[in-house]
């Protein structure tokens, strides 16, 4: 029963990595990357229910934190950075 869990999650992480390599735009790329990483936070809580670790659990969450926070940093980098000026031409004004 949790190895096809496993192989689901791994299966759906692979065509996130995909996604991630082929989409057409840079915001798909970020939603299928912050997919991979929730993906992650999963296989990592199905491991320790499967070996019996609970402290997994606690790892899965700061990486789910981690996750979080870095997909928001880098939507708002790329919603406030116009990608074809210069950094120096750039108005930071508006961050």
């Amino acid at each position: 029963m949790f190895g096809a869990a496993s192989l689901g999650v791994v299966v759906i992480m692979g065509m996130a990595l995909a996604r991630a390599l082929l989409g057409p735009s840079v915001f798909d790329r970020i939603l299928a990357v912050n997919l991979f990483g929730t993906l992650t936070v999963v296989l990592i809580a199905l491991l320790g229910f499967v070996i019996d670790r609970p402290e997994f659990l606690d790892i899965s969450l700061v990486y789910a934190l981690i996750n979080f926070i870095g997909t928001i940093a880098v939507t708002k980098y790329c919603v406030f950075t116009d990608f074809n000026a210069p950094l120096e031409e750039q108005d930071w004004d508006d961050i």
